[in-house]
């Protein structure tokens, strides 16, 4: 009887990323006999140059994802900008599904539809990155008996989406992104255990279908209302997953973690603060007009100008010291994914 292997390999960066790949793809046997499927963030208006630059740090082939592609052994994929790649019936599709964490391509929709499809052959590995896009994904791999692997925190240059996956699963292995080839080659060699029947999962295949674009809503998900916002769309989220650690998505997809959400409320919330100075400032500048223009006929009417300037000015500095003040607690790590 033909025995299977884990030979189907997914792969999430974000900032610092680049470097952690081109370690990665470097340890790769040239004989390697699984798939290799990449997202990396990038820009949604700007073209990857992940596959050329992959294509000279390894012995395998590297190209762009393309839609409806069969996965070929020996290979690796790249998502292209502004796409989530997913894996469905053996083939590569490209969706312009919803984005999760502000991201598109995103990592866990390539996770969630890798543990869809092949279950315990996934080998699961998330790399350096900000936030921390990754983790949910990489749960539903162990869940479904695929092997986890992070790149060790104090190797990467932006520890937090190792930390992340860390804080959702104990990986299967922890270690520096140069011996992942390796690891990994050694990994797929090896005979699969007999299989066990696996429960459906319904969240699962929601989530999947989400990323493919396909007619649901999270009305059909069975869970509570949030309380709050989308930043994406401004729709009611729903609160999803285990309680320690909750994920959000909105009627129509968008899909939050909780740091994802606090990252994009305080970015609309420094935006709403510009708003609020830029008509204090209107304000001011409009007061004393009227007030210069009124001044030898209205005495009493200059004074309330003057008074209604220096009420508007008052407040811009109170604002102006608020963004100094929420900008000095921002995130250690740059938000800003390395490409």
């Amino acid at each position: 009887m033909t025995r299977e292997h884990r030979d189907v390999v997914v792969v999430g960066a974000s900032a610092g990323g680049v470097e952690a790949l081109r370690a990665f793809v470097g340890g790769l046997p040239a004989n390697f006999p699984g798939t290799v499927l990449v997202v990396l963030h990038v820009p949604r208006d700007s073209p990857s140059a992940l596959p050329a630059i992959l294509s000279r740090s390894g012995p395998l082939p590297v190209t762009a994802a393309v839609d409806g592609e069969e996965l070929g052994h020996g290979h690796v994929y790249v998502a292209p900008n502004d796409h989530h790649l997913l894996i469905l019936d053996g083939r590569i599709r490209l969706t312009r599904g919803p984005a999760e964490n502000g991201h598109r391509p995103a990592v866990d929709p390539l996770f969630r539809s890798a543990a869809r499809a092949y279950a315990d052959r996934v080998i699961g590995v998330v790399l350096s990155g900000s936030r921390d896009d990754g983790a949910a994904g990489l749960a539903s791999i162990a869940a479904r008996g695929g092997t986890t692997i992070v790149q060790d925190p104090q190797d990467a240059l932006h520890p937090s989406m190792p930390r992340a996956a860390m804080s959702h699963v104990t990986p299967d292995h922890v270690v520096p992104a140069a011996k992942m080839g390796g690891l990994i080659a050694g990994i797929t060699a090896m005979d699969l255990p007999e299989r066990r029947p696996r429960r459906p999962d319904d969240l699962l295949e929601t989530e999947v279908a989400f990323s493919e674009l396909s007619q649901v809503t999270s009305d059909e998900l069975d869970a509570a209302p949030a309380g709050f916002g989308c930043p994406s769309c401004g729709g009611s989220l729903f609160e999803i997953g285990d309680k320690p650690l909750p994920r959000y998505r909105c009627r129509v997809g968008h899909a939050w973690s909780p740091e994802s959400l606090l990252d994009e409320q305080a970015i609309a919330l420094e935006g709403a603060l510009w708003m609020a100075l830029r008509a204090l400032e209107e304000k001011s500048a409009l007061s004393r007009r009227m007030a210069g223009s009124g001044s030898r006929r209205h005495p009493m009417m200059t004074a309330r100008f003057h008074d209604m300037a220096h009420d508007a000015e008052a407040a811009g500095e109170a604002i102006r010291r608020l963004i100094a003040q929420l900008g000095s607690n921002g995130s250690v790590d740059d938000p800003a994914p390395s490409s």
